[in-house]
């Protein structure tokens, strides 16, 4: 019979230990100073008080107000926690001669044992957390004495019904992989330039999710973001037709965009391609169904006054809840985190359609990760939920030689569209054309594409126009343009 878990109090992180932490257990918690060891502690211990489950904070190192006045400044209930203090106090300082005949291991073992089992034995804890453990290791004459002395006391507070979360403090004098041996988990925070993860190593008897995961330090406390595992996700849905509402369009598609594939919307600068994505979101809007748009370079402002130029009314579908428009700072968040985003959009608001604008955007969320494997994950998830995914991919050259994307994303898509200028008679004008399509068949011409304050309007196929992809169209033979 499976054990009810203990959740760690923390978003995302019970997702990661695959319910939370194997109650009777002890668990060690790695990190540099300032990497979020004793929050995670205080979010453990807050979920204990708020289930009425003694929960107890032993401090080493800094004083219990001092740790009570930094979690109630996040929002944690720490007055109704057990706090046992056994941080130098100032008179230690003034005492420091008694050292002279004693070594400082004898001096401060007994009392410190002592101080823990009456305390243990009062309160009954049923969470523990310690911070940190390696002081032991100061009051032990040597390894061995140190080994033995930490197993019997996690033992005791085990046996005493407490679930226990133990950080270290180690250095490349003090390592402390004989820590990681005795624990019964190993959890790592790590902080550098790229952001703070975190990584679980260890975790005896259950599984759980692999790999970094973003971690957040706010004004409410830490959050994390679980890298995405899309095959941990699934939904029924029925393999339907998406309509662009623009007969043309969807004459030049079969129909339109199958439900729970990915399309890959490509071209130059300004040829119209979130106008496309809004416009299947449009006639989405007019079923009731719910859309999602994250714009990376562009203001809502700007894309609702864009849009309702050629005749999309952005405004009116998000007054009525059929659209979201997010947009990103790709500076402020991880490829998790935006992850963590869309994943709420789509499990708890209910999206239908998410459309990603732009992939260069995107990119820059990486922070030097791999692009292909995130977006990869990212709509492979969206595809298993039975969303229909819009991704624009912005090519640098407006003409020249044709390409369908400038970063080898072709792969992950069910569908290309492609659009791209001409110049005819000495006007530029744009075209539309499918390259990929890979439910159905499409038509292999392309056709000419305006946005006007009517809407988009897709002309008859181009059948006389040669060599489009080649950069240089020209009209066949004594034929002068004109439809």
């Amino acid at each position: 019979m499976n054990q009810k878990r203990l959740s760690t109090g923390i978003r995302g992180f019970d997702e990661v230990l695959h319910g939370g932490f194997v109650p009777g257990r002890a668990y060690l918690v790695r990190g540099g100073p300032g990497s979020g060891k004793t929050t995670l502690g205080l979010h453990f211990l807050t979920v204990g008080v708020a289930n009425d489950e003694p929960s107890m904070y032993i401090t080493f190192g800094e004083p219990a107000e001092q740790i009570k006045n930094n979690g109630a400044a996040i929002g944690l209930n720490t007055e109704a926690m057990h706090f046992l203090d056994l941080s130098p106090s100032a008179e230690f300082f003034t005492q420091m001669e008694t050292y002279d005949i004693f070594s400082p291991a004898e001096v401060e073992r007994e009392p410190t044992t002592q101080k823990l089992i009456e305390s243990v034995d009062a309160i009954k804890p049923q969470r523990v957390f310690l911070d940190a453990i390696t002081q032991f290791r100061y009051m032990s004459t040597d390894a061995f004495q140190f080994r033995k002395q930490v197993l019997s006391f996690m033992r005791f507070l085990l046996e005493a019904g407490a679930t226990v979360i133990f950080t270290s403090e180690a250095s490349r004098s003090a390592p402390d992989e004989d820590l990681q041996f005795m624990s019964d988990g190993v959890i790592h925070l790590y902080n550098s330039s790229k952001g703070r993860t975190l990584q679980v190593t260890k975790f005896r008897g259950s599984d759980f999710r692999s790999g970094f995961h973003a971690v957040r330090l706010t004004d409410k406390g830490m959050q994390l973001f679980p890298h995405l595992q899309p095959e941990n996700y699934k939904r029924e849905y029925s393999n339907e037709t998406v309509a662009s509402g623009v007969p043309e369009l969807d004459q030049l598609l079969h129909g339109g965009l199958e439900r729970g594939t990915v399309t890959i919307l490509t071209g130059p600068t300004g040829v119209g391609k979130t106008t496309i994505g809004l416009q299947f979101m449009k006639e989405a809007a007019g079923r009731g169904e719910r859309s999602v748009i994250y714009t990376f370079e562009e203001t809502e402002e700007t894309l609702v006054a864009r849009s309702e130029g050629v005749n999309i009314p952005v405004h009116a579908m998000i007054k009525f809840g059929t659209l979201s428009v997010v947009p990103v700072d790709p500076l402020q968040l991880s490829a998790d985190e935006f992850a963590s985003l869309v994943r709420e959009e789509v499990e708890e608001g209910k999206a239908r359609i998410v459309m990603i604008d732009s992939v260069a955007g995107y990119q820059l969320a990486m922070r030097g990760e791999n692009l292909i494997t995130n977006l990869h994950a990212l709509c492979k998830y969206l595809q298993n939920m039975g969303v229909t995914v819009i991704v624009v991919n912005e090519m640098e050259h407006i003409t020249g030689e044709f390409r369908a994307t400038d970063v080898g994303i072709s792969y992950i898509a069910d569908n290309i569209i492609f659009l791209r200028y001409l110049e005819i008679k000495g006007e530029m004008r744009k075209a539309i054309g499918v390259l990929k399509k890979r439910l159905s068949d499409f038509e292999k011409t392309l056709r000419e594409l305006e946005l006007t304050r009517y809407g988009i309007k897709v002309g008859k196929p181009l059948s006389k126009l040669r060599k489009i992809l080649s950069g240089t169209p020209e009209w066949a033979d004594n034929y002068d343009g004109e439809e």
